[in-house]
């Protein structure tokens, strides 16, 4: 067990970095969800039997096919900290009619987080 206690800080950092997520999932702008992610970031998870799977780009231009997602209602629902690595579950409703459980990542590089690869699930 750890006797380092985690800044608030980054907590409240990590919070604000997937607001961008959930922002660009809203107005169907995968642009807005680009400032969340590392270049080099990857995305994978399953869509009914066939794997999405590739360079974090492919979830920018599912988002801006799918459209805005005015109704999504998304809640952080953990968030581990551990020095310059962390973990986010998030959980979405309604991203135009899909249910999605994301798990993200991060790093910190240079004194900012960013998501380096993001597994979902699509619920049925």
């Amino acid at each position: 067990m750890s006797n380092t206690a985690t800044s608030i800080s980054d907590y409240d950092a990590i919070t604000k970095l997937i607001q961008h997520y959930i922002d660009g999932a809203v107005s169907g702008r995968g642009e807005l969800m680009k400032p969340a992610f590392h270049q080099d970031a990857t995305i994978y998870g399953y869509v009914g039997p066939d794997l999405f799977a590739g360079p974090i780009q492919g979830l920018y231009d599912w988002n801006d096919e799918n459209g805005p997602a005015k109704e999504m209602k998304s809640t952080i629902t953990h968030i581990d900290v551990v020095g310059n690595a962390a973990s986010v579950r998030l959980e979405s409703d309604n991203w135009t009619g899909h249910r999605f459980t994301d798990f993200f990542n991060l790093l910190k590089i240079d004194g900012k987080w960013q998501v380096m690869n993001k597994v979902f699930h699509l619920h049925d």
